[in-house]
């Protein structure tokens, strides 16, 4: 019993000590595969971390290359737009010389328009002006040949064959030139014809001139007279037309005056006295350019019952201006 306790511990021994050496194989197995997979590990790590790192790197090489690509399509945008806004730019400039030279255009063509217009306007008014002087000559001829007293204001007489021929006889007997029968003073236009009657019942037409020649030296009044007419129709004048006589008040200055004789108190005319009358008058209205209405009464003009028988006598006096006017166109 005794030899076989050490035998049987020998064996424990050596099973111990096997258990011993093979925990310490497991242990050192362990150790070699925990080493072993330690470094499996480490190398799935680096591995890992290399993929990673790869993974990475290829991430961000494409996201470098992604924002490169992406500043490229910006950059091309920028130049697309630089190129957009260049164009515009440009078709901007071209637009705004396009109008710059349509309204230089438009502008040249208002003021082309507005040139023809006013040359227009021109001609118009040349032409108008042309027409309207036409027109004028025309009427200063047709005045001159109807009316032609209408363009003076000064004394004038109408010189034609019309008036040469219808002038009656006349004695000239002018009276001399003094303050109180002949003041010498030049008259206007002459306007119109004043008729008197003498007031002296049968006296004839040189014992009045010889009156008005008197009173040069007699003073006793202011009187005179451019025509006598007689009792038998015989005409003398006694003062230039183109000079005042002392006869019809205010209108002396614009006036030709004519006294005529009478038989008695009445004052009623003689027909040969009646006849020359007419013919003066309607001799004197051819001179001056004057009508039958232009032929006044001294009563018109002072209301002067002179000359008596034209104001008593209304018709006869409507009937004498009427023989005047049938007088002139029996001359013309």
């Amino acid at each position: 019993m005794d030899k076989e306790t050490p035998k049987k511990t020998d064996q424990e021994n050596t099973l111990q000590k096997t258990a011993v050496q093979r925990k310490t194989v497991q242990k050192k197995t362990e150790q070699e595969n925990t080493v072993q997979k330690t470094a499996v590990q480490k190398k799935t790590v680096q591995k890992t971390e290399q993929e990673n790192t790869g993974q990475k790197a290829v991430a961000q090489k494409k996201t470098v290359q992604k924002t490169e690509a992406t500043k490229a399509v910006q950059k091309k945008a920028v130049q697309k737009t630089g190129t957009k806004n260049a164009v515009q730019k440009k078709t901007g400039q071209r637009t705004a010389v396009s109008k710059k030279t349509t309204k230089a255009g438009s502008k040249k063509e208002l003021t082309g328009v507005k040139k023809k217009q006013k040359t227009r306007r021109i001609i118009s008014s040349i032409r108008l002006g042309l027409a309207l002087l036409a027109v004028f000559f025309v009427m200063l001829v047709v005045i001159k040949l109807v009316k032609p007293s209408l363009l003076t204001e000064d004394y004038f007489e109408v010189e034609s064959e019309k008036v040469d021929d219808s002038m009656p006889d006349i004695d000239v007997q002018l009276l001399t030139v003094n303050p109180y029968s002949r003041p010498g003073t030049k008259t206007e236009k002459i306007a119109g014809i004043v008729m008197h009657y003498t007031a002296n019942p049968g006296a004839t037409a040189i014992a009045n001139r010889n009156y008005f020649e008197g009173l040069k030296d007699s003073h006793i009044t202011k009187s005179s007279s451019n025509f006598i007419v007689g009792l038998d129709g015989e005409i003398v004048q006694c003062v230039p037309t183109w000079e005042m006589a002392y006869a019809s008040n205010e209108r002396n200055i614009d006036t030709v005056s004519i006294e005529c004789c009478h038989p008695d108190e009445s004052g009623v005319f003689f027909p040969e006295t009646y006849q020359s009358m007419v013919k003066l008058c309607a001799w004197l209205c051819l001179k001056f350019d004057l009508s039958e209405k232009d032929i006044i009464r001294h009563y018109d003009v002072t209301e002067k019952i002179c000359p008596k028988y034209f104001v008593e006598d209304e018709e006869a006096w409507e009937t004498f201006r009427k023989d005047v006017k049938k007088a002139m166109k029996k001359a013309g």
